[in-house]
C-alpha cells in the first residue's frame, strides 16, 4: 500500500515529473555560480534565477521580475520583510492566527526596537471583522502582517480589504501567503500589497530551500544578510540594485529551476482550477469526518471558502496518538499537535491537546479521502 500524503500544507509530494527533471539538469549542466562569471555555465545558471523571477512575477501580478528576492523559505522571507523594515518606535498589527514566522521576528522587534503591537483577534474558525482591524489602527502604525490563510483553520482573511485599509491610512501590508501561493490568487497590486511572503515547497510544487519575498518598487529594506552578490564588489556597502542587495551569497540553483518548473506547471493548470479541486475535496472530508462521534470540526464550516485543510479533534484523546495511529497503520500522513501556531489554537479553544490536520493538494483524489474518513471512523471506535 502506497503512503496517502495528506500534509500538503507543510510541504507538497509529490512534485510534478518536470520539477525533478530540471532540477537534475541544472545539477548536471548548469551548476556553475550564477552572477559570478562570465563564462557559459554561470550565465546559464544566472538566466534559471531570472526565470524564476519571471515566472513567479507573473504568477503574482508583479510588474519588474526584479522585485522578488530570493529566499530559503517563507519564514526567512517574513524575517527580512518584518526586520528590514519596522523601525524604532513604529506599531504593528496583526491577527491572532498568526504563524510563529510572524509572531516571533515581531515579538523580537517589540523587545529589541520598543515597537508597539496589537493582535486583532478572527472569531473562533478564524474569521476576520474589517471593523476590527480599523479600531486598532494608530497614529503610528506603519505596518500590518496578516496571514492570508491560516495554517490550522484554513480561513481566508479578507486581503483586498485589509489592502484598501493600508491605502487610506497610508501603511504598508505585509501578506504571509505560506498556505496560498499556488491556490488562491494574488495580485499584489489589485490587492494593495507591499510585500509578499511566500514558500516554494508547498503548493508551487518546487523543492525545500526555496521561496521568495515581493517587494514594492517604492519599499527600501535593511538587508537580513550581507555579504558576496557578484556585483559592485568594489563597495564596502551592501549595493542598492536589486535583487543583489537582499541576495546576498550563492543562491539554490538547482532548487530553483525545480520552482520554475512547479510554477510553470500551477500556470498550465490554473490556480482557479487546484483551488476548486482541493476545495471539492476538504468539502468531502469535512462531510465525511463530521459524521464520526467525537470529531469537531476547527475552522470555516461545510460550504464555506477556505484553503486545503482541514483540522479538527476527537473527543478525548491527544491528537498526536491520532497522527501516529494514522501513520503506523494506515500508512496515511497527517499533521498533529500545534502546527507552529499556538496563536491559532489559543483563538480555536485547543492548546490543550492540540489539532490533527489533513490538507489536500494538487494530486490528492477523492478515493484517497474516502480512505482516510474510514481511517477514522476506526480510530474513533477504538479511542472514544
Amino acid at each position: 500500500m502506497s503512503t496517502i500524503y495528506l500534509d500538503h500544507a507543510a510541504s507538497s509530494w509529490p512534485k510534478p515529473p518536470e520539477v525533478l527533471k530540471a532540477m537534475m539538469s541544472a545539477l548536471e549542466h548548469d551548476a556553475a555560480n550564477p552572477g559570478r562569471g562570465s563564462h557559459k555555465m554561470a550565465v546559464r545558471a544566472s538566466r534559471i534565477l531570472f526565470e524564476g523571477r519571471k515566472q513567479l512575477a507573473k504568477l503574482f501580478g508583479v510588474r519588474n521580475p526584479n522585485d522578488i528576492v530570493y529566499a530559503l523559505n517563507t519564514t526567512m522571507a517574513l524575517n527580512l520583510a518584518i526586520l528590514g523594515y519596522v523601525k524604532e518606535g513604529d506599531h504593528i498589527l496583526c491577527t491572532s492566527v498568526e504563524h510563529n514566522s510572524v509572531r516571533r521576528p515581531l515579538e523580537h522587534v517589540k523587545r529589541t526596537r520598543q515597537a508597539q503591537l496589537t493582535y486583532v483577534n478572527t472569531d473562533n474558525r478564524g474569521q476576520l471583522l474589517i471593523d476590527e482591524v480599523k479600531q486598532a489602527i494608530q497614529p503610528n502604525t506603519s505596518l500590518i502582517v496578516i496571514s492570508h490563510s491560516s495554517n490550522l483553520l484554513g480561513s481566508i482573511l479578507p486581503i483586498a480589504e485589509i489592502g484598501q485599509l493600508c491605502a487610506e491610512h497610508g501603511i504598508k501590508l505585509l501578506v504571509d501567503a505560506a498556505q496560498t501561493a499556488g491556490t488562491v490568487q494574488i495580485d499584489v497590486n489589485q490587492l494593495g500589497i507591499h510585500m509578499l511572503a511566500f514558500p516554494g515547497h508547498k503548493a508551487l510544487l518546487g523543492p525545500q530551500g526555496t521561496g521568495g519575498l515581493y517587494i514594492h518598487p517604492e519599499l527600501q529594506l535593511d538587508p537580513l544578510l550581507y555579504g558576496g552578490t557578484g556585483s559592485q564588489s568594489e563597495a564596502i556597502e551592501q549595493p542598492l540594485v536589486r535583487p543583489d542587495r537582499y541576495e546576498a551569497g550563492t543562491q539554490n540553483t538547482a532548487g530553483i529551476a525545480g520552482l520554475v518548473e512547479g510554477v510553470k506547471w500551477i500556470q498550465q493548470q490554473g490556480v482557479s482550477a487546484i483551488y476548486e479541486h482541493e476545495w471539492k475535496l476538504t468539502q468531502a472530508m469535512m462531510e465525511g469526518l463530521s459524521t464520526i462521534e467525537g470529531v469537531k470540526l476547527l475552522g470555516p464550516a461545510i460550504g464555506e471558502p477556505r484553503t486545503g485543510l482541514v483540522s479538527f479533534t476527537l473527543a478525548n484523546t491527544d491528537s498526536s496518538e491520532i497522527a501516529f495511529i494514522l501513520d503506523q497503520s494506515f500508512d496515511i500522513a497527517v499533521r498533529a499537535g500545534y502546527h507552529c501556531t499556538p496563536l491559532a489554537h489559543e483563538t480555536a479553544d485547543t492548546l490543550h491537546n492540540g489539532a490533527v490536520r489533513a490538507s489536500v493538494g494538487c494530486f490528492t483524489t477523492e478515493t484517497e479521502v474516502k480512505q482516510f474518513v474510514q481511517a477514522m471512523k476506526e480510530i474513533a471506535k477504538h479511542l472514544t
